[in-house]
């Protein structure tokens, strides 16, 4: 697979996990089924709190909470949009032949699929994927502030307003 240019991503910054929340549910009205979200970042550096607000925005059924020791949760919609199937790849060490095992390639065409830690293990699902990076403060600090950069890859993202996410 050739590599993937990306395009202009956004830079927000956000400073409480409320806001973070608040960015799920924004970041939630640009996806459609057959999206898949990368999400990358230190520990407690907001993941699940985005994906959290994600599940809200898309409407789905059941609370979303970190799939560390179950891989991956499936979250129904309660319409008619596409299911959030929420995955948590920091303890998979194969890369995609550990993650096919979850068959995510099935699922995603009629899901939102979210993995957090995938960098480096999902990439070849799809060329066309949302990454999103957060960045916070490491070490002993009680700072809320998180650095929050949305970058799309492929044809899908071309031309999106990713900077309406920092409304």
């Amino acid at each position: 697979m050739e590599a993937v240019a990306p395009h202009s991503p956004a830079e927000l910054t956000v400073t409480s996990p409320e806001q973070m929340r608040d960015l799920g549910r924004r970041l939630a009205k640009l996806l459609r089924a057959g999206d898949l979200v990368l999400l990358s970042g230190e520990l407690g550096a907001g993941k699940t709190t985005l994906t959290r607000g994600l599940g809200e925005g898309l409407g789905v059924r059941g609370a979303v909470t970190s799939p560390t020791f179950v891989i991956a949760r499936v979250h129904p919609s309660l319409g008619d949009g596409p299911p959030l199937v929420h995955v948590d790849a920091y303890r998979l060490s194969g890369g995609l032949d550990e993650m096919e095992d979850l068959d995510l390639d099935v699922s995603l065409p009629e899901s939102v699929v979210v993995v957090e830690w995938g960098e480096g293990k999902v990439e070849e699902l799809t060329e066309d994927r949302l990454h999103v990076v957060i960045h916070r403060a490491v070490g002993d600090t009680t700072d809320e502030v998180r650095h929050v950069t949305v970058r799309g890859m492929g044809a899908r993202w071309a031309g999106a307003e990713l900077g309406s996410l920092s409304a």
